[in-house]
């Protein structure tokens, strides 16, 4: 059997789903730091969007799942909160499709600055900034709730953290 390359593990972690919205992986979503391979060993290391996800056992089986669809006995599957996630970690492609999924996704904050000013927070749906916020907690506590004043349609938003 042939050597197995970090880059198949990277390919196998982007077939696994987020798990609280299957149109984006754990990759795109930014949560996978590393990925060590030590001859049979494979040591993968993600960061949860949140602290208190209540998907972590989740993600981290379908972590291991993957990797051991890969023929991979020896897998060790590493949670760290440092440095946190942020909403910066998503992929530009990750955040269209989140859009277009119905989820206002958090525009990139850049060059990791921290300003007290948000960004509008635009309608996935029909663009609109008519939107107010109707709860501070969505589906998962990081997201919130809004309706658009123009379309009307409610939606979430990934918290900008």
């Amino acid at each position: 059997m042939t050597q197995l390359q970090t880059e198949q593990v990277w390919q196998a972690l982007q077939d696994v789903p987020d798990p609280e919205i299957p149109v984006v992986s754990i990759v795109d979503m930014g949560m996978v730091r590393g990925v060590e391979v030590d001859g049979a060993k494979v040591s993968v290391t993600f960061t949860p969007t949140f602290s208190g996800c209540p998907a972590l056992h989740v993600i981290r089986q379908s972590i291991e799942d993957a990797v051991r669809g890969l023929g991979v006995a020896d897998v060790e599957v590493v949670s760290t909160l440092t440095p946190p996630w942020t909403t910066d970690a998503i992929l530009p492609d990750a955040r269209e499709r989140l859009r277009q999924y119905g989820i206002a996704p958090p525009a990139p904050a850049g060059e990791g600055l921290i300003t007290l000013e948000s960004e509008p927070t635009r309608c996935p749906r029909c663009g609109s900034f008519d939107v107010t916020l109707t709860a501070s907690f969505g589906s998962t506590l990081c997201k919130r709730l809004y309706v658009c004043g123009s379309c009307k349609e409610p939606f979430e938003e990934f918290k900008s953290v």
